[in-house]
Order: C-alpha cells, then sequence, then structure tokens
C-alpha cells in the first residue's frame, strides 16, 4: 500500500502584484518534479493557494513543501 498525500498552503490577504511575483518566481521550481510529485500555484481573490501532492516517500513531499515555503519567504521579504 502506497502512502498518498495532499497538502494545501493558503497565503492570504496577498496583493495581485505580490501573488504575480511569487507564481513567476517560483514557476522554473515547477519544472522536472521528482517523480509521483506535483506542485501547482492557483489565484483566488486575496489568496495564493499552493497545493502539492504526493504519492510514496512522505519525506520527499516534506522537504518539496518547505523548500517553496523558504523561496517564498525569501521573494515576500524582498519584494516588501
Amino acid at each position: 500500500m502506497s502512502l498518498e498525500c495532499k497538502v494545501q498552503v493558503f497565503l492570504n490577504n496577498i496583493s495581485e502584484k505580490r501573488a504575480e511575483v511569487i507564481s513567476k518566481a517560483l514557476e522554473p521550481d515547477n519544472v522536472d518534479f521528482p517523480k509521483d510529485l506535483s506542485f501547482k500555484i492557483e489565484k483566488s481573490k486575496e489568496s495564493l493557494v499552493f497545493t502539492f501532492e504526493g504519492k510514496g516517500n512522505i519525506r520527499t513531499l516534506i522537504s518539496t513543501i518547505d523548500e517553496v515555503l523558504e523561496q517564498t519567504q525569501v521573494i515576500l521579504k524582498v519584494t516588501g
């Protein structure tokens, strides 16, 4: 039996401009993802939603989420 997990992270109260900057900055990282792992970014009103899905090795999923959130934090500080 293989473990499947879906995690959504919501960045609330974010301007359209900052959401666009984050999306564009993370876009190159959304290529050549490991097998059985996916990452999607969606914009809605004043939120940016990151959706991560993984099958199998949960550590890979956790590591990917951590990396994306670290990059997002840097982007938010730089665009402050």
